[in-house]
């Protein structure tokens, strides 16, 4: 019989080993103490963030399923749902970076086609150390590989990302996966077992002994440090998962047509501690019991314990609930998609979990004491007195000029060209991408009644560890902006909460303010959370990670044919700046290059502006009236500008004229005006183009400020101010409009921002 030690072992700590040692009405046995352990680990119980995620908005108008369920789904009009979530594989992925990524897009494709929608698209969040340490660039290629594999495999378009490098993921990577589908509403597939006398079916790969003590335990403790640049402890990589997705190919297509015959009365994906949490989690929803005999379960591995078949966190597994009279045909239906379907067990009326091993009874433990009654904890915030992250390196003088300064930006790693990343992804592949990764600032799909789905996933992790509520705050108004350039209004939100050890106050700080700012925003936005998952525990010897609340947003607009663009469509056509928004060079990517450390907070944002901003914008681009529309993010003005100018392989002429300047100006007191104009960065400011009509539509409606001309092939950006004034600002000029002498603060022909942007492409040779 285990004790003490064992349990200590296993993650739990004296305090809630005594209370199971209570709930079980003495000392557990190893399958039970197993169970616990993983159903009450930080991973599956969110025993630090539950409390927390219970203020977060989760209703409203176009809400079909929410929190609680595989994922989340919202209305789309045309009697269908959208489904979706954001998940991580974080410690996997720094064990064994290619199985690690692939199994963490099998697992959230599986989340999707569990509600019994067909998974439609995938995204990915994903940050690893600086671009020039070995280590990161062997993590960055090996998960890469592992997404596309899977992906491309299966069949279902990588479609939209993002891709950061930051020294304090140098021990402790992320890896999130955002998956989205499609299912007619009445469809929608729940969990929660019912009907005592039911058949409980496993189908899908057998189980084997990968991924034992997988992701439930990596994600729910510290990693420790890599024995080499090149890999995480060695003695980890058994506990990583292994994956294939021509089988989950099969799964998916036997689920989605059991779910259409209406063969099943619910349905759970085995993700994370397997078995006893698929089975554990759907008897509690459904207040039931549930009753298995894991000599039935197909294994791929002889001699497995009991708690070994219960623990096992092998891929591609399907759990249902079948009525007795239907379970022949659902084992025919499994055998003609070569998915190995067996009965191993029932619902009882018991409201307990029974694990039998043929004739043995090897577990008995109350449903609700392994699944709803883990404890709780309130955090202790603590708000730093200190730095609680190095400087970074060096790499631009303060005393650049705008031209040097713009190209570095346009080469460093968190700001060029994803596209030698994102190429080794199928991103059409089902023929429903509308808008593909860099053609607009989100991925747009086609849906049957001509309309379409937006969707972005974003968030700075600098910035939120300068302001963890600011910088959450700004993460969801990003992907709210990324929606009104494609034309689309945000239906629903999901969410990964990726941080530090929650038991240290300055991490419990972090979290809480970072949740906070993450109902804020949803609320105003009117896009609540319908789903999502949390991360902690990750950190390394070297510290945590940057706080990094990964947001996921779903939109709908009404035409696709409308979808918006960000690059420059057409010579002569007019540039503007719409929004109301205050750069700052707070927590920048320019502050990063000068190796300056991150502030003790950013400029607070208004949000209903940038609300109001968003609203014009989303309607100007549904009504035809722009011909291009992008966000201000990372790098300020000046890098909206070239990546504009790339996107649509022309130049431009802009001008900075008293109007604008009196308008997004820095503070009056600021040492570089200029650099803040240009580089700067707050929500809220959009570069469009469009006709002089479409302008002067446009600012019929709200403020719009004329900066330039679309053509030539160069980016050139002029001062015009009559009277500069300020430290830093070129000599006073006279306006003299297009014709203007005033000496251009930069002027790069398109081939030298293209060489520039093209520089992360060396990463991935």
């Amino acid at each position: 019989m285990p004790e003490l030690a064992d349990a200590l072992a296993l993650g739990l700590t004296r305090e809630e080993y005594e209370l199971v040692c209570e709930k079980q009405g003495g000392a557990p046995n190893a399958l039970e103490l197993a169970m616990y352990s993983l159903l009450w680990s930080e991973h599956c119980a969110y025993k630090h963030s539950k409390k927390l995620l219970r203020t977060l908005p989760t209703s409203g108008p176009h809400v079909v399923v929410g929190p609680g369920e595989n994922a989340g789904a919202v209305d789309v009009g045309g009697g269908l749902a959208c489904a979706f979530k954001v998940e991580s594989h974080n410690h996997p992925s720094a064990v064994e970076p290619f199985q690690g990524a692939a199994t963490g897009v099998g697992g959230i494709l599986r989340d999707i086609f569990a509600l019994g929608a067909r998974p439609i698209a995938v995204l990915d969040s994903l940050r690893f150390g600086e671009a020039a340490s070995a280590r990161a660039r062997y993590l960055l290629d090996g998960a890469v590989s592992g997404i596309s594999h899977y992906g491309n495999s299966v069949g279902v378009p990588t479609v939209g990302g993002e891709l950061y490098f930051e020294a304090p993921y140098e021990s402790n990577c992320l890896i999130n996966a955002m998956a989205l589908g499609l299912a007619p509403r009445e469809q929608l597939m729940r969990s929660a077992a019912a009907g005592p006398g039911n058949v409980l079916v496993l189908f899908g790969a057998a189980t084997g002994r990968d991924g034992i003590g997988g992701a439930s335990v990596l994600a729910s403790a510290e990693l420790g440090a890599p024995d080499s640049e090149e890999g995480a402890t060695d003695d980890k990589r058994p506990s990583v998962q292994v994956g294939d997705p021509f089988e989950e190919k099969k799964l998916m297509e036997c689920s989605l047509e059991l779910l259409q015959r209406g063969l099943l009365i619910s349905l759970q994906d085995l993700g994370a501690a397997g078995l006893t949490s698929s089975a554990s989690e759907m008897a509690s929803k459904g207040g039931v019991g549930i009753d298995l005999d894991v000599s039935r379960v197909p294994l791929r591995e002889p001699d497995m314990e009991p708690f070994e078949v219960m623990v096992s966190e092998s891929q591609e597994r399907m759990l249902c609930v079948v009525e007795p009279a239907s379970v022949d045909e659902v084992l025919a239906l499994c055998e003609r998609w070569e998915v190995g379907g067996s009965v191993i067990g029932e619902v009882t009326d018991s409201q307990r979990i029974r694990v039998r091993d043929g004739d043995e009874l090897v577990g008995d433990m109350p449903v609700a004491a392994l699944v709803d009654e883990c404890p709780l904890y309130d955090l202790q915030p603590q708000r730093p007195t200190e730095p609680l992250y190095a400087d970074p390196p060096k790499a631009l003088e303060r005393s650049a000029g705008a031209r040097e300064t713009l190209l570095e930006l346009l080469r460093s790693a968190n700001l060029a060209s994803r596209r030698a990343l994102f190429e080794q992804y199928d991103a059409i592949v089902q023929s429903r991408t509308v808008r593909r990764p860099e053609q607009a600032d989100a991925a747009v799909l086609e849906l049957p009644d001509g309309g379409a789905l937006a969707v972005s996933i974003d968030c700075n992790g600098r910035r939120v560890a300068a302001d963890p509520y600011t910088g959450t705050v700004a993460a969801v108004l990003e992907c709210a902006s990324n929606l009104a350039c494609a034309g689309a209004e945000p239906l629903g939100t999901t969410n990964n909460l990726n941080f530090g050890n929650p038991e240290k106050g300055v991490i419990a700080w972090q979290l809480s303010e970072s949740v906070r700012g993450l109902g804020d925003a949803c609320r105003a936005l009117e896009a609540p959370i319908v789903g999502g998952n949390v991360s902690l525990y990750n950190e390394g010897a070297a510290g945590p990670i940057y706080p990094t609340p990964v947001i996921g947003m779903v939109g709908r607009l009404p035409d696709a044919r409308r979808a918006g663009r960000l690059g420059f469509a057409r010579a002569r056509a007019q540039i503007a700046l719409v929004g109301s928004f205050s750069p700052s060079l707070a927590a920048s990517e320019l502050c990063k290059l000068r190796g300056e450390r991150l502030p003790a907070g950013l400029p607070a944002i208004d949000i209903p502006a940038v609300r109001a901003a968003q609203l014009v914008v989303r309607d100007a681009v549904r009504e035809g009236l722009l011909e291009s529309a992008h966000d201000i993010a990372e790098g300020g003005l000046a890098v909206a500008l070239a990546e504009c100018c790339l996107a649509g392989a022309v130049g431009a002429q802009v001008e900075l004229g008293d109007d604008v300047w009196e308008a997004i100006a820095a503070a009056p007191t600021s040492s570089e005006p200029v650099a803040e104009i240009l580089f700067g960065e707050a929500p809220g400011g959009f570069v469009v183009s469009a006709s002089e009509h479409g302008l002067r539509e446009l600012a019929a409606r709200t403020r719009v400020l004329g900066i330039g001309t679309v053509g030539g092939e160069r980016l050139v950006i002029r001062d015009l101010r009559a009277d500069t004034g300020g430290a830093g600002a070129p000599a006073a000029a006279a306006r003299g409009g297009s014709g203007s002498a005033a000496p251009p603060l930069l002027e790069i022909p398109l081939t030298d921002l293209a060489d520039a942007h093209a520089a992360l492409a060396e990463l991935f040779a």
